[in-house]
Formats: structure tokens, C-alpha cells, sequence
């Protein structure tokens, strides 16, 4: 009997087309729900709700209409609750991008709280997209966290010309508290990402 050859990682495939049917199929008009909304807020949900949205774009500066994002994030306090946790705030949610002529992602959710005494504020963001052979990872952080955001050990260990490509502005004039946060994959202004 021949001898077993050294086992190895099947290599990594890019995700889609087809990833639209089971994460994000309300967007693209099928007739079955998304598994996880962009809507965290229900009712009598505790915190201050808010909206983060922005573009992603690829390296040579264009939008990029068929990706995913996922966010993870502690509640108004602070805390990571459960994902089973149906009568609770989960954290956890997931929108695709390109509706339409409209590339942008939206996600509702409240305002994370402090994690710990050293991290500010923060959402986790997981992008996943066609051509994408790994999915990639990076933080959100607050524009109006100033304070928290300069005892931060993750954003104090970037350069500062760097730092700013994850922090999400405050826009003004909206009607409900609106963050924008355009992710760049590659090029001028790329975003920091993150391994884990």
C-alpha cells in the first residue's frame, strides 16, 4: 500500500456569486428572508440607535456593488451578549452592497458602550466579496469618542496617517445619529485591516 502523502489546506476560494441567495436574498429580490438583518434595533431595545453607512471600493478607486459586510459589536453597555439571545440585543448583523445603481451598505444598530477600560467604542467589520480570497477584517471607531479613542490600544498602535481610515464621521443634518464609514480595499487611503 502506497504511503499517505502529508495532508494540506484545501486552498481558499473567493466567495459569490452565489453568496447573495442565502446572506443577503432580500436585496437582490428573492422571495425568502436575509438569516441576519442590517436592522439590529427592535423594539424597547436599550442605547442610542444610530446608522453607519458608507462605499466600499476597490483598488482602483471604483464602488463595489456585490460585497457583504458583517458587523459584531457589544451592546450600549459594553457587553457581547449571545447570539441565541431572542429577546436581547445580538450584535451581530450582516448587509450586502449594490442595490441598484445604489453601492452603498447601510447597517442600524445603537452605539456600541465601552468594551473595557482601554477600547474605545467599536464594531468589528468582516468584508466579504467576489474576487476576495480571504475575507478581511477591520474596526469602526466614533468620531465623537475623541477622549476614548486616544487611550485606544489598537488605534495608538497605528501610525497616524494611518488611523484615520478607521474612524467613522458623524454626519450632521441626518434624522437619526448617521455615521459614514467607506471601506477601501486597496490603494490611496486603504483601510487598515486586521488579523486574527
Amino acid at each position: 500500500m502506497p504511503e499517505m502523502s502529508e495532508k494540506k489546506q484545501t486552498p481558499s476560494q473567493t466567495v459569490g456569486p452565489f453568496f447573495s441567495y442565502g446572506w443577503t436574498p432580500q436585496q437582490y429580490g428573492y422571495d425568502h428572508s436575509d438569516l441576519v438583518p442590517g436592522n439590529l434595533v427592535k423594539d424597547g431595545i436599550q442605547g442610542e440607535v444610530i446608522t453607519i453607512q458608507g462605499i466600499i471600493y476597490n483598488g482602483e478607486g471604483e464602488e463595489m456593488k456585490h460585497a457583504v459586510v458583517e458587523s459584531w459589536q457589544a451592546d450600549h453597555a459594553g457587553k457581547y451578549t449571545e447570539l441565541v439571545a431572542k429577546d436581547k440585543f445580538s450584535g451581530f448583523g450582516r448587509i450586502g452592497t449594490g442595490r441598484g445603481d445604489d453601492a452603498s451598505y447601510r447597517i442600524r444598530t445603537i452605539k456600541p458602550g465601552q468594551v473595557d477600560e482601554q477600547q474605545a467604542p467599536h464594531i468589528t467589520l468582516t468584508i466579504f466579496s467576489r474576487g476576495l480570497m480571504h475575507h478581511a477584517y477591520t474596526r469602526l471607531y466614533f468620531s465623537d469618542e475623541v477622549e476614548a479613542n486616544a487611550k485606544d490600544p489598537l488605534l495608538q498602535s497605528l501610525p497616524d496617517d494611518r488611523r484615520y481610515t478607521l474612524i467613522a464621521q458623524r454626519m450632521e443634518g441626518e434624522d437619526e445619529v448617521t455615521y459614514r464609514f467607506d471601506i477601501h480595499m486597496q490603494g490611496d487611503g486603504e483601510t487598515v485591516f486586521l488579523e486574527f
